[in-house]
C-alpha cells in the first residue's frame, strides 16, 4: 500500500536526528509527516499523602513544561524542510503509553519508531506494542547503522508461512513490487503440505511474482544460529534496505519469558524492519 501519512514516535528530550531523518523519508514519499513526542509521567512517591506530594507535583510541572518546549523545538525544525508536518505531545503515565501510542497511530499508515529510543528502553517497548497491537498499522524501525526508506532497491522477506507472515507480505506488496530484488528468506523450513509445502517458499513466491515482483528464495539452515542472527546477516550479505517481517507468531507473554526472534529483532534491528502483526 501507498504510505500517506507517517507517525513519528519520539522521546521528548531526544530526537533531533530522529525529526530530520524522518522529514527525509515524508519528503522521499511524498507524505505527511505526523510528529507524537512522548513524556512518560512521573509515577507517584509511596508513603502517607504521598499523592499530595509537592515535589511530586513541582516535577510533573515540570515534565510538562518542557515537552511544550520540545513541541515547539520540533515545529520550529520542521517548519524549514519543506514538508507538510504535525507535531504533538501527550504526558501519559506507563501504564497507558501503548494505548496512547496506538491510538494516535490508527490514523497512520505506518508508525515509525526513530533510533533515539533506544535510549528510553521502557517507551520504546511501550511504543512499538501500542502501534503494533492497538492500531492495525505496521511498524517501521529505523536504526542507526542505516537510513530508512521506503522505496528500497532489496527487500528480504522473512517467511514461515504464519499468519502474521502473509499480512507481511501483503501490506509490503507495493514495495516490493518497485524493488529491484526481493529475498523470501525461510529459516530451517521442512517440507510438509499442512505448512511450506513439498517446495518450502515457492507458494509465496509465485504468489509474488504475479504482481510482478522479481523475487528468489533463500532456504538457510540456521547451523545452530537463532533465526534472527540468520536474518540479520543475510540482510547485509545481500544489502537488503529493508526487513519485512511478521510480529509475534508466538504471545507476547511467551517471548517474553522464552524470546524469540519478535522480540530480538524489536531489541536490536541491524537493518531498518517493517512489521506487522
Amino acid at each position: 500500500m501507498s504510505y500517506k501519512t507517517i507517525l513519528l514516535v519520539i522521546d521528548a528530550n531526544e530526537h533531533e536526528n530522529d525529526l530530520t531523518a524522518a522529514a527525509d523519508l515524508s519528503a522521499a514519499a511524498s507524505a505527511h509527516l505526523s510528529v507524537l513526542l512522548v513524556k512518560l509521567a512521573a509515577p507517584p512517591p509511596i508513603g502517607n499523602y504521598a499523592a499530595m506530594s509537592v515535589a511530586w507535583l513541582d516535577e510533573r510541572a515540570e515534565d510538562m513544561r518542557q515537552l511544550d518546549e520540545a513541541m515547539e523545538r520540533a515545529r520550529a525544525t520542521l517548519k524549514g524542510l519543506g514538508i507538510s508536518f504535525d507535531a504533538n505531545g501527550i504526558y501519559c503515565e506507563t501504564a497507558w503509553a501503548d494505548d496512547d501510542v496506538g491510538t494516535r497511530a490508527r490514523y497512520a499508515d505506518v508508525t515509525l519508531i526513530g533510533a533515539s529510543l533506544q535510549a528510553d528502553p521502557s517507551l520504546r517497548k511501550r511504543a512499538v506494542d501500542g502501534a503494533l497491537f492497538y492500531s492495525a498499522r505496521p511498524v517501521l524501525l529505523a536504526t542507526n547503522r542505516q537510513s530508512v526508506t521506503l522505496r528500497p532497491k532489496k527487500v528480504l522477506l522473512a517467511w514461515n508461512s504464519t499468519m502474521e507472515s502473509a499480512r507481511a507480505a501483503r501490506e509490503a506488496l507495493e514495495l516490493m513490487e518497485s524493488a529491484e530484488e526481493v529475498n523470501v528468506v525461510l529459516v530451517d523450513p521442512s517440507a510438509a503440505p499442512a505448512r511450506n509445502g513439498d517446495e518450502p517458499g515457492a507458494d509465496v513466491a509465485t504468489y509474488l511474482a504475479r504482481h510482478g515482483v522479481n523475487v528468489t528464495v533463500d532456504r538457510l539452515p540456521s547451523a545452530g544460529r537463532r533465526v534472527e542472527e540468520v536474518l540479520n546477516q543475510h540482510a547485509i550479505d545481500t544489502s537488503a534496505d529493508l526487513i519485512v517481517m511478521g510480529a509475534y507468531g508466538h504471545t507476547r507473554l511467551r517471548e517474553k519469558i522464552f524470546g524469540g526472534v519478535t522480540k530480538a529483532m524489536i531489541e536490536a534491528p541491524i537493518v531498518p524492519v517493517l512489521m506487522v502483526h
